[in-house]
């Protein structure tokens, strides 16, 4: 889908000029399953979690989904000493994304991005803003579109 008619996510992506191509299917009950349906490996199936570090102050955070956020190697990088997850309905005020769909492309507001290194040099899978699709694009590409800050943040 392209033009006005495009989702949020996807009008995004191709204001940046992000190569991507979207995946349809039915809902999954596991990460293997998932990663299976979209060709890749679980570790390439990106977790996009909102964390907040304040009041109205939120980010976007990007681990494999084979993996988990370290919060002291997040903490440390961020030089705050407390960091939490908002709940679902904070999370959707905050991106105008449910859970399991969110993605930093096309976001109410443009949250700063903390992407785990293990992602670099991949084809992953990003939240398409949509239940039941998914958009499958180059790391780099998306990192480098989204400022991303690259850290080793996952554990």
């Amino acid at each position: 889908m392209a033009g006005s008619d495009a989702a949020p996510a996807e009008a995004a992506l191709i204001a940046a000029g992000v190569p991507y191509r979207v995946v349809r299917h039915r809902p999954v009950r596991s990460l293997a399953e998932a990663a299976a349906l979209r060709g890749l490996s679980p570790r390439d199936v990106v977790k996009t979690l909102v964390v907040r570090r304040g009041d109205d102050d939120f980010l976007f955070v990007l681990v494999p989904g084979d993996r988990e956020i370290a919060w002291p190697k997040l903490r440390a990088h961020l030089g705050v000493n407390r960091l939490s997850m908002p709940d679902a309905e904070t999370a959707f005020a905050a991106t105008g994304y449910r859970r399991g769909t969110i993605t930093p492309f096309g976001s109410r507001v443009a949250w700063p991005v903390i992407a785990d290194a293990g992602l670099r040099g991949r084809t992953i899978s990003l939240g398409a803003g949509e239940p039941g699709a998914t958009v499958l694009l180059d790391a780099d590409a998306a990192l480098a579109a989204l400022g991303a800050h690259v850290a080793e943040i996952a554990g």
